[in-house]
């Protein structure tokens, strides 16, 4: 279990991030127009996980337009905002706030939370997930992990930047 606080007050989660270069976990999560999608359904892509307890608080929504901003510069790199919320609140947050270059994910019916160490398991937000920003290789295998420790403040942009950065895209596969 790893400890993070939520305004100060420590409080569990169920389990551990994943480790620098594990293999991820897949997940089966629900997109906004209520289909399903897994590490599968991205190919060819470095992978974001932008994870948070709501879209409805102000730092994940700014966590989610910051990473959509970022997309940009990153053409093999799709940014995946993952929660509870339902699939409609991902949707209409999206719309509201021209967010087009990142793809917004519930886990409302998954495992994810507790696969990838973010689901809290006490405080005034358990059953949310933590607030973590982990990054996935072409191979699936882990390149960056960030369990953000208190969960009202923003990730470390510039370390997950960074990563992005300077790993290579040339371990693309062809098939």
């Amino acid at each position: 279990m790893a400890t993070v606080t939520f305004k100060g007050t420590a409080f569990k989660t169920a389990g551990e991030l994943p480790t620098l270069g594990s293999k991820a976990p897949d997940f089966k999560l629900v997109t906004s127009t209520l289909g399903e999608v897994t590490l599968k359904s991205y190919p060819k892509k470095r992978k974001v996980l932008n994870v948070f307890p709501s879209v409805d608080t102000s730092t994940c929504a700014k966590s989610v337009a910051r990473f959509n901003k970022e997309a940009v510069h990153f053409p093999d790199v799709v940014v995946l905002n993952v929660s509870l919320d339902l699939p409609f609140a991902h949707k209409r947050f999206c719309g509201a706030e021209g967010i087009e270059r990142s793809e917004s994910l519930s886990g409302f019916r998954s495992s994810f939370g507790k696969d990838y160490g973010v689901a809290l398991v006490d405080g005034p937000l358990a059953g949310l997930y933590s607030r973590a920003v982990i990054i996935v290789d072409f191979d699936d295998r882990i390149l960056h992990v960030e369990h953000v420790s208190e969960i009202a403040n923003e990730p470390n942009y510039d370390s997950a930047l960074m990563v992005l950065r300077t790993t290579t895209p040339s371990v693309i596969k062809t098939d």
